[in-house]
């Protein structure tokens, strides 16, 4: 059904090794192609230590029938059917199992971009690369999806289960986001917010949108942020290394303000900012020779 993910060498150049191989299937034309994993995480991880020796915690994985720590090459999966009675699945039954998903992405339908709610559904994200013999049929369904403003839906087996999934176009490639299935996605019907009725005033609404336009940006660029709690973390970390003094966050502001003032101030703050960001760039423009 997939294979390890990881990297491999090739000529010289660190390649990304796939995780699943199959197909697409776009009616009755069949796309061989392999998914990357698209995302990768670069969190600061924590090891639990003993308070008293500062030495790792470790945990054992042990057998209570055996009375025994059982190495991780020597466990199995299995299925609790009834108390204390498992059946054992191993990754060969895996791939046998009668599904067309594990090796087979057959889109069922396509929707228009933005019905699907990427917030509530969308989950992890995978290249799709095509083998040598789908080049052709995948960049045509890439350029279809493009041109037509649409996406594609579908289902794939991915690590022990089945998952819906949708295709889209980005930067001339294909990238498969991994669904939520609707009965995984609470209901917002129990919160208590939804049963007030809040009244804005049509002025608050003008203002607010003011602030908006004021903060609008014409496209998303991500190296325009930075993990700055990352970046605090490490600072902290370095501190305590060399012994320095540990700087506090700040105490946040929790004085009210007039809802219509705090939007005026903000909006103006907004243009501050704005001019001050522009302002380099017009200055450059300006020293350039005729």
């Amino acid at each position: 059904m997939c294979g390890r993910s990881g990297n491999r060498a090739y000529d010289g150049l660190t390649v990304p090794r796939s995780m699943w191989r199959g197909v697409i299937s776009f009616g009755l034309v069949s796309i061989p192609v392999r998914l990357y994993v698209a995302t990768e995480s670069h969190t600061a991880h924590f090891r639990q230590i003993c308070a008293e020796h500062l030495s790792p915690i470790r945990y054992k994985r042990w057998c209570d029938v055996g009375d025994h720590e059982v190495p991780y090459t020597e466990i199995k999966k299995g299925h609790e059917v009834s108390a204390a009675t498992y059946v054992v699945i191993d990754d060969g039954d895996l791939e046998k199992l009668p599904l067309p998903t594990t090796r087979t992405i057959t889109i069922s339908e396509f929707l228009p971009v933005g019905q699907i709610q990427g917030g509530l559904y969308f989950k992890s994200a995978y290249y799709v690369e095509p083998e040598e013999l789908g080049r052709k049929p995948y960049h045509l369904l890439q350029q279809v999806l493009e041109e037509t403003g649409v996406v594609a839906l579908a289902k794939v087996a991915l690590r022990d289960r089945e998952h819906l999934c949708a295709l889209q176009p980005v930067d001339g490639l294909l990238l498969l986001n991994t669904l939520h299935w609707p009965d995984e996605i609470r209901s917002p019907d129990g919160l208590a917010s939804r049963q007030v009725e809040v009244k804005i005033h049509p002025n608050e609404v003008k203002m607010a949108k003011n602030l908006v336009q004021t903060l609008l940006q014409d496209v998303f660029d991500p190296g325009r942020y930075r993990d700055e709690y990352h970046e605090a973390l490490m600072q902290l970390v370095n501190a305590k290394v060399e012994g320095a003094e540990v700087i506090s966050a700040p105490e946040p502001t929790t004085g009210l303000m007039n809802l219509m003032d705090a939007l005026k101030t903000s909006v103006a703050e907004a243009k501050q900012r704005r001019a001050a960001e522009k302002a380099p760039a017009r200055k450059s423009t300006r020293s350039r020779p005729a």
